[in-house]
């Protein structure tokens, strides 16, 4: 088919215009960005998928979607423009506190409790699953360090913030924010953590950005993860981009990471039904939240089991 002879549909303001993608072109892109990243699109947002398509395919002077497609299968050079495909895909929104049940939770219930159980020389250890240009790990250092200073409590702390963004990754090293991503951050702490680069750009302080270990990692390949035993794991806003069977797979995932004890908190709505024998849900208001037992509640759990047998 001659490109004159295709429908066109704008995704862009102005003139500039991309050709119309017919369903069968929409499935394959569904098929790959199921398999690769297990991203689910639904038809609904068949529109996002041609606007950022587009945004990109204008950028290297791709006018047809098939091509692109190909290109994204050839060697080296698919492998890097994939790469940069995906940014355009998964990063979302974010800002510093933007969940303030779940911060709430940390300082109030988990901290509280990890610091009784804990021993000298106390160390947090933390994985922020998901984390975009940095912001959410950003924040959980704050809020930890905060509870700590508060209770004149001396210790160490340790954050693993992974995502499959690239960019995003880069962004977080960095740690440089303009000033609306600040937006639900008190001056306090802003003035203690963060140093004014710019007219209305801040930058994380050093000390605190190198307590922080941005890595890439596809959720879809957890089992691989070289990360060891967490305290507490922090997964938000990304099961929301996968189906219930996947969700799954990554919270069992992320679960062989979490220490006796230790316990992983997800987006609430984000997950249905789901049950693991070596967690508990802990009720609190607003958040999901599991805790995984320690091995004197599983011998317990089993003494019972065998006195009802």
């Amino acid at each position: 088919m001659l490109a004159s002879d295709k429908a066109f549909s704008p995704v862009m303001g102005g003139t500039d215009t991309m050709y119309d993608m017919d369903d069968d072109q929409f499935t394959l892109w569904q098929a790959l960005l199921k398999q690769r990243i297990g991203m689910m699109m639904p038809y609904e947002r068949k529109s996002f998928l041609v606007t950022n398509l587009g945004i990109r395919m204008r950028e290297i002077g791709c006018s047809d979607y098939q091509e692109y497609y190909d290109l994204l299968h050839s060697g080296r050079s698919g492998s890097v423009e994939w790469s940069l495909l995906v940014d355009r895909l998964t990063v979302h929104e974010t800002r510093f506190f933007r969940h303030k049940s779940s911060l709430s939770f940390i300082s109030k219930y988990f901290l509280p409790e990890w610091v009784e159980r804990a021993a000298e020389p106390y160390t947090v250890n933390v994985w922020s699953v998901g984390c975009a240009t940095g912001e959410e790990p950003y924040t959980l250092a704050i809020v930890i360090d905060q509870y700590m200073k508060e209770k004149n409590i001396e210790s160490y702390m340790g954050i693993i913030a992974s995502d499959i963004s690239l960019t995003s990754i880069a962004v977080g090293r960095r740690g440089v924010y303009h000033e609306r991503k600040l937006r639900e951050m008190d001056s306090e702490a802003r003035d203690t953590y963060m140093t004014r680069v710019g007219e209305k750009q801040y930058q994380v302080n050093k000390d605190m950005r190198q307590r922080i270990c941005f890595t890439y990692m596809n959720v879809l390949e957890i089992g691989k993860a070289p990360v060891g035993k967490m305290d507490l794991i922090y997964c938000q806003n990304l099961l929301i981009y996968f189906d219930q069977e996947r969700r799954n797979k990554i919270i069992n995932g992320l679960t062989e990471h979490l220490l006796p004890g230790g316990i992983i908190v997800l987006g609430s709505g984000e997950v249905l039904g789901w049950q693991h024998p070596e967690l508990e849900k802990i009720p609190y208001e607003k958040i999901l939240a599991y805790r995984r037992k320690s091995v004197n509640d599983n011998e317990a759990n089993q003494s019972v089991q065998g006195l009802r047998a």
